[in-house]
């Protein structure tokens, strides 16, 4: 039997960025504002933080997870790169199991699934978004990359292709019976991980391990796939070539990905990280929001703090690149 084991990074990056970095809101063009702020009010039961125009954030008090940009006739294209999925991570079985709950009372469809380390539901918003929403199940098993392939064993020993279905009893036996389904999602919910539609695995693995510094935690060629996280987890972004190796990015008028953030502990980890992509001759744009970059296959992130990332009102300056960017 394999010796599978709690994963640990392949390798760690020359120039590690801080291990406490954590991902923060993904932000999405929409064509319809009114019905994706419904779903996410209403499906999802996240919180509406704020509205501005044809732009609102939503997510747990004090913290954006979702904010989304109208863009007047937007559409969606196939095979280009973007986002695959976001993944937003609740504090344990009992929130995951009101959260799936409340799906099925509004007749949603989702597609729960154990992943053994993680229990999981998948579902589209209104406008072809995939979210996973996820639990940590550490105790159950474990996945990881091992020799560029993906192994996934219960805590048993039983090896599994990490794609059972999902034991819904066992999960709803956590809750309690005053859970109401409509109640907001508790504020320890965070965004957990991002996943990506790249044009070359290789390409976009130097990017964000050797260059932004995130660990390697894997690279599953024959699933055509790649991890990488902060801090050893699992996963912050995964990236895959479903689309196509060499899949062009979406155009402008694109519905989807706008960017997507990562939260540094501070500001002084914000400027050694700017440092370092100087050094490296690594292009991005220093906004008054913090860090704008590109990767290889134009996925658009940032990299910022908290304060920074609570401050919902738009810079011209981030405007204009928001704008260019789109």
């Amino acid at each position: 039997m394999t010796d599978l084991t709690i994963p640990q990074p392949i390798a760690i990056a020359p120039h590690r960025i801080h291990p406490q970095t954590k991902p923060g809101y993904i932000h999405l063009n929409v064509a319809d504002l009114e019905r994706q702020v419904t779903f996410y009010k209403q499906v999802l039961n996240l919180r509406l933080n704020w509205r501005e125009g044809k732009k609102a954030g939503l997510g747990v008090e004090g913290l954006d997870l979702v904010r989304l940009t109208e863009i007047q006739g937007a559409q969606r294209y196939r095979d280009v790169t973007g986002i695959y999925h976001f993944a937003i991570l609740f504090p344990n079985r009992r929130e995951l199991g009101r959260a799936i709950a409340r799906l099925f009372s509004v007749r949603w469809p989702n597609y729960p699934t154990d992943h053994i380390m993680t229990k999981s539901t998948y579902l589209d918003d209104p406008e072809g978004n995939n979210i996973e929403l996820y639990c940590e199940s550490l105790e159950d098993g474990v996945f990881l990359i091992k020799n560029e392939e993906l192994y996934v064993r219960h805590a048993d020993g039983r090896l599994s292709d990490g794609r059972e279905p999902l034991d819904l009893e066992a999960l709803y036996s956590h809750l309690k019976e005053d859970d109401a389904l409509d109640m907001p999602v508790p504020p320890e919910t965070r965004m957990g991980h991002f996943h990506l539609f790249v044009s070359d695995l290789d390409e976009t693995r130097r990017f964000y391990h050797d260059l932004v510094g995130f660990d390697d935690m894997g690279m599953a060629r024959g699933f055509r796939m790649g991890m990488v996280s902060a801090g050893g987890y699992h996963h912050h972004i995964g990236f895959n070539t479903w689309q196509g190796e060499g899949a062009p990015p979406p155009p402008s008028d694109s519905l989807g990905l706008r960017y997507f953030t990562f939260i540094l502990p501070n500001a002084e980890e914000l400027e050694r990280v700017a440092g370092l992509l100087q050094e490296a001759d690594v292009s991005f744009d220093h906004r008054t929001d913090g860090l704008f970059l590109r990767d290889p296959s134009q996925n658009t992130f940032l990299l910022t703090t908290a304060g920074l990332a609570k401050t919902h009102k738009l810079s011209s300056e981030q405007q204009v690149f928001e704008t260019e960017g789109s």
